[in-house]
This record gives structure tokens, C-alpha cells and sequence, in this order.
């Protein structure tokens, strides 16, 4: 079942080949191992793109295109998973991070007003930035974690499942 869902979900291969971002990688990209759907390939790619996820960097498409190759992960997937933290959801992602990096510190939350300025950011640096990054950190970690093993069950449950079925249509 897992299959099939994110076959269906997925970008056409050779898009993601020619995409001038990743031109970068050249002839990396055409390795066959980073286009199978299995589910170890599918697990490592929720790990990579879950990753960079909530890493707050541009180019986060590219970081994880780079480790997918690296580990041999879907490549597809990974790049689409980073998209969890788009212009939309990013606010209240990283607003999150920065919440469980006062947690883990044992700091107090500071009242602060985003400005979209290179100065504000420079300035917000030393003040919530260590709890904003080590909340990043956190749950990049930690979603990468859950995203891996939480594949590698569902995919072991869906396999059990479709087996049992199987055996009972067999049956006489």
C-alpha cells in the first residue's frame, strides 16, 4: 500500500534529472539505486527530507538531493519532503523550534517582532537564535528519526498484511 501511494504521489524521474538546481550533481543523478520505491530506499528518503525539513537554510532542496545520493536514498522523495517547511508552514514550524529550543535550554521565551531585514536577523542572532537552533536541531532529529523507523513499520505492516490476504485467496 505504501507503494503505491507515493508512486502515485511522485514527480516524474526525469523532471528531477533536468532540473537546472541539480544539474550540480551531473551524472549521479542517472544511479538507478536513487529511483527504486522500496523500503529501505523510501525510509532513508523520509529521514534525509525530514531532516532538512527543519534545517533553516536555503537550499534545502539541494542539501538533501546531496545526502539522498550519498545514502542512496529515493531521491524524488527526499527533495519533496523538504517542502513540509514552505513559505506557508515555515512560520509556525520554526516558531515551534525556537519554543522547544527555550524548552531544552530552561530559558524564558522572549517577545520579539519579525522584521524581514538582514539587520533584524543579525540582531536576532544572539539573542533567540541559540534556542531557535537548537530547537532546528532537535527536531530535525528527531522527525528523521520517527520519519525512518515509522516508514520501516508501516511498510512491514502493509507487507504482513497483503501477505495475509494472499494467503487466505489461496486458500481452498
Amino acid at each position: 500500500m505504501p507503494k503505491k501511494i507515493i508512486k502515485r504521489m511522485m514527480p516524474d524521474h526525469n523532471k528531477i534529472k533536468n532540473h537546472k538546481h541539480l544539474s550540480i550533481f551531473g551524472e549521479l543523478l542517472h544511479n538507478p539505486n536513487l529511483w527504486h520505491l522500496n523500503r529501505r530506499s523510501v525510509a532513508k528518503a523520509f529521514a534525509v527530507g525530514l531532516f532538512f525539513a527543519f534545517v533553516p537554510v536555503p537550499f534545502q532542496m539541494i542539501l538533501a538531493a546531496g545526502i539522498a545520493i550519498i545514502v542512496h536514498a529515493n531521491l524524488p522523495l527526499s527533495i519533496a519532503l523538504v517542502w513540509i517547511t514552505n513559505p506557508l508552514t515555515m512560520p509556525a514550524i520554526f516558531y515551534f523550534c525556537y519554543l522547544v529550543g527555550t524548552w531544552v535550554l530552561g530559558v524564558p521565551e522572549q517577545d520579539f517582532a519579525f522584521e524581514a531585514t538582514w539587520q533584524w536577523v543579525l540582531d536576532s542572532l544572539s539573542t533567540i537564535g541559540p534556542a531557535f537552533f537548537l530547537g532546528c536541531a532537535v527536531l530535525s532529529v528527531l522527525f528523521s528519526i520517527i520519519g525512518y523507523f515509522g516508514i520501516q513499520a508501516l511498510w512491514r505492516h502493509s507487507v504482513v498484511k497483503e501477505w495475509g490476504k494472499r494467503k487466505l485467496r489461496t486458500k481452498p
